[in-house]
């Protein structure tokens, strides 16, 4: 994708393989000693802590038997020296600690910390120190683990879950898989996550979003990627902003595309309503939609600008498409008679499309017959059948369910959900950053489709780029909103009405002369 031409590490996403080739790669090719690296993620970790939490103690630190373990033992020797009180527990026995683990223990023990033994802890006690804490430190688990935590693990993460207490997580939140992102079991819900050498991508995507807390990067100074090519790249405004096409003073509609959006059947006319504003309000020269004919009045009241045609059957379809630039179809579209109708005319018509909703729930149905220029939108479900599996197989691995589903399909798969999975099958995925639980509402797809569908229609030669910057635009206009309308009370027009205030930040400069002065 173009957009990923040189890309920085910052932005790089890799899986926790990669990171522990780049972390082998820093302390044997470079030459860094590797106890020396695990003080300064130490040191790191300790520094955000302070940061986050001044004056929070005791810290209770949780310790495992890996190199994840013994950053948390520095962890806590940094806390002591710096005066703060510190309840420092080995969950796995230090008795089984080796190589720079093991250096980190002793050094803790060293420098004065009291280290206990989970097994020399009764239950009461346990729950004593939960209770005199201010902040839990996890390092139980680090990216090697893959599958459910097993006891005592899984009952210490409970435990932490429940205690109410902030958690900074080491690395990565225990009981969560680095690379996909998924959690087989318990897994810490931590307030902030320290992330060390490498970003790791199953922080950003899955259930990472919802129990890291806030992420932070710490390289620790190796700024390298060992020759590890990462799997994806972060999205988020910032870094897309520029991707928005520039306007001159003398621009007509004729250059910003023609969206056609099909959608709305009968009880669903509000869907093709809010995909039609959307793309409106996301700079398409001209909109138009195709829905059932008694939804023409209400949309026409809604979104004057669009041009609405009711449409009885598919045979009225081929004329509203030929003057179409891009076709978004699905929204509320149904999979009755008619839909199937409007989605065999959209298909067979060779127009650039976005299939979103119904669309997908009809094209799992049919012989998948790849295209280059459709973007597919499908939430985990949508997903599911089209892979004809389940739902949480796509969640185990979305990055996989993205990359199969583009592999059938073609063109761009956008795979939606907290850490929005935007793959082309050239080069690294794309995932937009953050989450938003306002947006777990309907009709947030719908407007989701109209975005790209604009963005689409005035960069046809780069879908994947409409599609990364249509999600990464949807989910910064709805945090705005939210900010006023809260999570429970947001719905899809409080987005749209944001979708200008963003774009407009992105505008190049339009070209416009301001006159004589």
């Amino acid at each position: 994708m173009p957009q990923h031409a040189g890309g920085s590490l910052s932005d790089a996403l890799f899986s926790a393989d990669s990171v522990r080739r780049i972390d082998q790669y820093v302390i044997e090719q470079l030459g860094v000693d590797g106890f020396d690296l695990m003080q300064s993620a130490a040191h790191a970790a300790f520094h955000r802590l302070a940061l986050r939490w001044p004056g929070v103690e005791p810290l209770l630190v949780l310790c495992g038997a890996g190199n994840n373990g013994g950053d948390g033992y520095l962890i806590a020797a940094n806390a002591l020296r710096d005066g703060m009180a510190v309840h420092c527990v080995a969950v796995a026995p230090t008795g089984k600690l080796s190589g720079d683990a093991r250096k980190a223990w002793q050094k803790a023990v060293a420098d004065g910390v009291e280290v206990r033994e989970l097994a020399d802890i009764g239950d009461a006690e346990l729950g004593a120190l939960f209770e005199r804490s201010g902040l839990v430190v996890d390092a139980m688990l680090g990216t090697g683990a893959s599958g459910a935590p097993r006891e005592p693990i899984s009952g210490i993460i409970a435990r932490t879950n429940a205690s109410g207490l902030p958690v900074l997580a080491v690395d990565v939140p225990s009981g969560l898989n680095a690379t996909t992102g998924a959690a087989k079991g318990e897994v810490v819900q931590a307030a902030m996550t320290v992330t060390f050498i490498a970003r790791k991508l199953g922080l950003y995507t899955g259930q990472g979003p919802s129990v890291c807390g806030g992420v932070v990067f710490e390289p620790l100074g190796t700024d390298t990627n060992a020759g590890e090519t990462p799997v994806a790249r972060l999205q988020n405004w910032g870094s897309v902003q520029n991707w928005l096409p520039g306007r001159r003073a003398n621009a007509h509609k004729g250059q910003f595309g023609h969206v056609l959006i099909v959608a709305g059947d009968r009880g669903f006319g509000g869907a093709g309503i809010l995909a039609a504003e959307a793309a409106a309000r996301s700079g398409a020269g001209l909109v138009s939609l195709a829905t059932r004919p008694e939804h023409v009045t209400a949309a026409l009241a809604r979104c004057p600008s669009v041009m609405v045609h009711g449409v009885i059957h598919g045979s009225e379809l081929p004329s509203l498409l030929a003057a179409a630039t891009v076709v978004v179809c699905g929204p509320g579209m149904g999979q009755s008679a008619w839909g199937q109708q409007m989605l065999q005319q959209v298909v067979e018509s060779g127009k650039p499309r976005v299939l979103d909703a119904d669309a997908l729930n009809l094209l799992s149905k049919r012989v998948a017959v790849p295209a280059n220029n459709q973007i597919l939108t499908p939430h985990p479900g949508e997903a599911a059948r089209l892979l004809n599996c389940l739902v949480p197989e796509i969640e185990a691995d979305r990055l996989a369910a993205t990359h199969r589903l583009q592999s059938i399909y073609g063109g761009v798969v956008l795979l939606k959900g907290a850490g929005t999975v935007i793959a082309s099958g050239e080069g690294a995925a794309d995932v937009a950053i953050g989450s938003n639980p306002g947006m777990a509402t309907g009709g947030m797809g719908d407007v989701l489709s109209g975005v790209i569908g604009a963005l689409y229609a005035q960069t046809p030669e780069l879908p994947a780029q409409a599609a990364a910057m249509g999600a990464v635009v949807h989910l910064e206009a709805a945090t705005r909103a939210s900010v006023k309308k809260g999570y429970m009370g947001l719905i899809p027009t409080d987005v749209i009405d944001v979708l200008p205030q963003v774009f407009r930040e992105a505008e190049p400069g339009a070209g416009c002369d301001k006159g004589d002065e």
